[in-house]
């Protein structure tokens, strides 16, 4: 084993599961220091600072939450796992709110421990990695209301610094919630124009009978309504930046108008004769493809490459999970303020559910499902239970009772292992809402033990 070798300290009472742990985490190529008491594993820690300590609630002299608050003491960044034969919700609040990582039940699963302990000593990695890319960042770059240190982000970060200086068309593509506002006024942010004004147009917003005018502007009369001269968004803009958000939902008579505009930086109010011009940066964003737009005659190909000079590829949610606990702790954190609530953390299972879904809807539909988590928490930790998860639990129990069973099928060949998961993927999804999503009493219901009933959750991946 080197130093860099991950170096664990086990606290227990019990002599066999001691002696377990031990085994189990040196087969994982782990460190593993034991302790029998709390008196013994806190002066430990005041001599040696570990990765991870695994420590049972309940031990002979003091408890594990003492052991915990000492170890907070020493201000060491060990990340903590409490385990405790006594499970309940008010003892993984209490450890949790001390600082613990998580709170794993005894029985556990030894591959559930395992996966939990790789998962604590990565995300302590991440975050001390996190640490030292913020620091960077804050030095050379705003980006304080993006969150992620992904690698494919961390390359999106570079590109803004390069591009943010010039006065390059930039076209901003990625599916609907990914962002892309967020990374215009960061490029805006980061020029010299920062201190002019961003303008943010949605043009799939404007009715297109409309869009000329909020554009360009007009004159005093030159259309019903237009009782005074008006100026355009273009002009607003005048010596900062103009962002076109979902460009590719304008007509192409539009197109046609706003080419002169990106080609020159020149254009006509509506009933005016006289040109305006502007100096601006030009930003578009789209969720369309719009090389496919251009080839069935949607998107006019000159004004394509007019405003696609550099391209920024915002990446679906699905593509960048390792951001996913930042980002969920970003939104969890600002709708705690927002709500005035003290939701502070979120447990590493209730994580795993996140990962577990795919996001079509991206960074907004997560931000949005934090915001229901905390508004629906009873408690100050995000535990699967009060994760605003139901939507898509919902979806899966209709979608099974939908279902009608027919032996006939049987004739043209089944698959039986299928049938019977989504039967008791069903049952179970309809006990934890029987139960508010509490398993011990969901277990009850179908006549299970607690042990069994997480079991099939983790095989069925609920």
């Amino acid at each position: 084993m080197t130093n860099n070798t991950p170096h664990i300290l086990v606290v227990d009472d019990e002599l066999s599961m001691r002696e377990l742990l031990e085994v189990l985490l040196n087969k994982e190529g782990y460190r593993v220091t034991c302790a029998e008491n709390g008196r013994d594993a806190i002066s430990m820690i005041k001599k040696t600072v570990f990765d991870l300590l695994l420590c049972d609630i309940r031990l002979g002299d003091i408890t594990g939450i003492d052991v915990l608050k000492a170890l907070r003491d020493e201000n060491q960044d060990t990340v903590v796992i409490m385990i405790s034969a006594y499970a309940s919700t008010e003892a993984a609040v209490e450890a949790m709110n001390e600082g613990a990582y998580d709170f794993v039940p005894k029985p556990f699963n030894n591959e559930e421990l395992k996966k939990t302990i790789k998962n604590a000593l990565s995300l302590r990695t991440i975050e001390h990695e996190k640490e030292i890319l913020d620091d960077e960042l804050k030095k050379t770059l705003h980006f304080e209301k993006i969150v992620g240190n992904s690698p494919v982000m961390r390359n999106i970060y570079n590109l803004i610094r390069q591009v943010a200086k010039t006065k390059t068309s930039i076209l901003i593509t990625g599916e609907s919630g990914t962002g892309k506002e967020l990374i215009a006024k960061a490029i805006h942010d980061e020029s010299k124009r920062k201190e002019k004004p961003f303008v943010v147009v949605n043009c799939g917003g404007i009715p297109e009978t409309l869009m000329e005018s909020e554009l360009f502007g007009h004159k005093k009369g030159s259309f019903t309504g237009a009782t005074q001269d008006k100026k355009g968004l273009f002009e607003a803009a005048d010596k900062g930046t103009i962002f076109l958000d979902e460009i590719g939902e304008l007509t192409l008579p539009i197109q046609v108008k706003l080419l002169r505009a990106v080609q020159e930086r020149v254009f006509k109010p509506v009933g005016s004769n006289e040109d305006v011009s502007v100096d601006i940066r030009i930003i578009s964003a789209t969720n369309k493809k719009l090389e496919d737009e251009v080839i069935v005659g949607n998107f006019r190909e000159d004004l394509f490459y007019r405003l696609n000079v550099i391209e920024i590829k915002m990446p679906p949610l699905r593509e960048r999970k390792s951001d996913l606990r930042l980002l969920a702790q970003h939104f969890l954190e600002k709708y705690s303020r927002e709500m005035e609530k003290e939701v502070t953390k979120m447990s590493s299972y209730a994580i795993d559910l996140l990962n577990k879904y795919d996001f079509p809807g991206n960074i907004r539909e997560l931000e949005n499902l934090m915001e229901r988590s905390v508004a629906l928490s009873s408690t100050n930790i995000i535990l699967p239970d009060s994760l605003a998860l139901s939507v898509h639990k919902r979806r899966w129990i209709e979608g099974v009772k939908n279902r009608r069973f027919d032996l006939d099928e049987v004739r043209n060949g089944v698959s039986l292992d299928t049938i019977l998961e989504e039967i008791e993927r069903a049952y179970l999804v309809k006990a934890l809402e029987c139960t508010n999503g509490k398993k011990q009493e969901a277990a009850e219901l179908l006549d299970i033990s607690f042990r069994t009933f997480r079991y099939r959750m983790t095989k069925l991946d609920i």
